[in-house]
């Protein structure tokens, strides 16, 4: 059973979802704030998160900031619907991924079950080896899916499960250009929906953390109106 922990201010969220959650099998731990739930996560953090980013005493960011220092664990942000740039900046800093207010809980299930199977994946429980599990290393980039592991040059890199599937997805095959449409099927589940921009922004952030390996990354090329393609020299 899966621990799903449930941040919101809005105490009919916190329930509703909580109930359906509950009755999809999973176990919940609900907080009305950031703090709250970063004081319970020093004892054990949960198998995901689901977090509001605007919150009193701990708002959202502040707490996916705290939680990706010790952890790559899965965080789906709820946002209002004008909540645009606060989107960006969370997928940016780590969020898997976003579920606008107000939500189809149907949905959200979904979303929660998407990113916990490839966390499973990639986690290696029971795990045969095939491509997409074995070590991969191309120039100077080694990627482990059964550790979770990426390195740069010799420089260990953190990666979200998103980031590592798109980069796994690129770096497999180098010189092929992937789509954007290509990219979400490797990404997200097709009972899920995610536009254009969800993806650049994911790229973005992951070339922002192997820059941080090293200034020089310039493997993953943008082709204008096309897609991304991982180059290998």
């Amino acid at each position: 059973m899966s621990k799903i922990a449930l941040v919101d201010d809005d105490r009919n969220i916190l329930t509703s979802v909580a109930m359906t959650l509950e009755a999809e099998g999973f176990e919940v731990e609900t907080y009305n704030d950031g703090q709250a739930a970063m004081d319970a996560f020093q004892k054990g953090l949960p198998d995901m998160g689901v977090f509001d980013i605007k919150m009193p005493r701990m708002d959202g960011m502040d707490l996916l900031q705290r939680v990706r220092q010790k952890s790559s664990m899965p965080v789906i942000f709820l946002t209002s619907k004008d909540d645009e740039i606060d989107e960006v900046l969370g997928l940016r800093m780590g969020a898997d991924d976003y579920v606008k207010k107000p939500f189809s809980q149907r949905l959200l299930v979904e979303r929660i079950r998407s990113l916990l199977r490839r966390q499973e994946a990639i986690s290696g429980e029971t795990v045969t080896e095939t491509e997409d599990t074995k070590v991969m290393v191309r120039g100077e980039l080694k990627m482990d899916p059964l550790r979770h592991s990426v390195s740069w040059k010799g420089n260990d890199v953190s990666l979200t499960v998103t980031e590592f599937l798109l980069l796994q997805a690129l770096a497999q095959r180098p010189g092929f250009v992937k789509s954007r449409d290509q990219l979400m099927d490797v990404a997200y589940d097709d009972q899920v929906y995610v536009d254009d921009r969800t993806i650049d922004s994911h790229i973005k952030r992951l070339r922002k953390k192997m820059r941080s390996a090293d200034a020089d990354f310039n493997a993953i090329e943008t082709l204008y109106g096309i897609g991304y393609r991982y180059n290998e020299d």
